[in-house]
């Protein structure tokens, strides 16, 4: 891959190779004038073009998450929910403490009752909205959902991921008119909670909506009808796959579920049931798209071991090798073996010692010309055997 050289490079060759003293400037309006040198730095940018607007209102909504400290300093710093239409602009807002599921929910459910059910959702890649495909999955070929992706796909609402923020410039530039505006209206009203942001919302929203919608390029609303209460209850819940225990219980986030029988259906012990929670935390088990009844019951408390809470010491006398078990039959002469060594070393150290200092001290004692004085027997010189082997004695 052929590398170009900058301007400043290119100056730092001349000069150390050549010998030539260009300044970089000089050099750089050179390279920019023959064409060698170009101003944009690293890969060229994907070119991208501006999208125009959806047609048609309820075509796609979009969905984003903005943190701010929405009250100042009079409250919390909270994630407010917008929720922007791409043909009109109208926006629909809800203020929690932050971007999680049921805070989807609360404006999805706001946007249905004042629009209907809008067609697509243009949202970011978070693991509230869309996830990607596993490898397991691909080969599976299933589709990973989210439990907010599950509720839209029930209500026939497609999530769109955007991979830039500039590609849902919209929802993205209503958050800033929103930090600036409601901010500055809320402080004048002294709103300091969720509850009475809320409600300002409404009236906020309204007039907000007024001024700055616009009107869509085609008549037709892609809005569908709003369901019903038991519909919307039956889509905006989670749901989660358990077993049936060999008692008949389900357990779901430490609570247990006893089921109870039924004279319809009965599930049988090890089947798959799912469990559906509502934001209110109420439980419901189905079993092939039935209710079961059931009851939470206690939590049950296993009872505590008193040998585990106590030390119990060994008291059986441990076991210890004799001295012809083969851990030690060598283990005397090893021993032995090792003060030698050590004996050795220590001794050639004393040695190499003995010979640095001897030139010094004889230097230093003796007069010019006279032979240096015999070296006398250290004390730590090792003594001989009649073998000729040093004994370990002094070990």
């Amino acid at each position: 891959m052929e590398e170009r050289f900058g301007p400043t490079l290119a100056a730092e060759h001349l000069a150390e190779e050549d010998g030539l003293g260009v300044h970089r400037e000089t050099l750089r309006r050179w390279m920019l004038e023959d064409g060698l040198w170009g101003r944009a730095r690293g890969k060229p940018r994907e070119h991208r073009q501006r999208r125009a607007r959806k047609e048609h209102f309820g075509e796609l909504v979009q969905l984003d998450g903005s943190f701010h400290h929405w009250f100042e300093r009079r409250g919390p710093r909270g994630c407010l929910m917008n929720m922007v239409d791409d043909a009109t602009g109208v926006t629909h807002a809800w203020l929690g403490e932050a971007e999680t599921t049921w805070a989807a929910v609360h404006v999805l459910r706001g946007w249905i009752a004042n629009f209907g059910v809008p067609l697509a959702l243009y949202t970011d890649w978070k693991n509230v909205y869309k996830v990607e495909t596993t490898a397991k999955q691909e080969l599976r070929g299933e589709a990973p959902l989210t439990q907010f992706g599950r509720m839209c796909a029930q209500l026939g609402i497609t999530i769109m991921a955007a991979h830039s923020p500039q590609a849902k410039g919209r929802v993205e530039r209503k958050n800033g008119v929103h930090q600036d505006r409601f901010i500055k209206k809320m402080r004048r009203k002294g709103i300091a909670s969720y509850a009475a942001a809320n409600a300002y919302l409404e009236e906020y929203l309204l007039a907000l909506n007024q001024r700055f919608g616009r009107t869509p390029a085609s008549p037709r609303n892609y809005h569908r009808a709003t369901p019903s209460l038991a519909e919307l209850h039956a889509a905006f819940r989670l749901e989660t796959k358990r077993s049936i225990s060999n008692d008949w219980v389900v357990r779901y986030h430490g609570r247990y579920l006893q089921l109870s029988p039924s004279s319809r259906r009965y599930a049988p012990r090890q089947g798959a049931v799912l469990v559906y929670e509502s934001e209110d935390g109420k439980l419901e088990v189905h079993y092939r798209g039935e209710p079961i009844a059931h009851q939470e019951i206690a939590v049950p408390v296993r009872p505590e071991n008193p040998r585990a809470a106590m030390h119990v010491p060994y008291s059986r006398p441990r076991y210890r090798h004799g001295p012809e078990h083969p851990y030690k039959r060598h283990a005397d002469r090893q021993i032995k073996r090792q003060r030698l060594r050590q004996l050795k070393q220590a001794v050639a150290a004393r040695a190499v010692a003995e010979a640095c200092a001897a030139p010094d001290r004889a230097a230093g004692t003796a007069a010019p010309g006279s032979a240096p004085a015999p070296a006398t027997d250290t004390p730590f010189a090792p003594q001989r055997t009649e073998k000729g082997d040093i004994s370990n004695e002094l070990i």
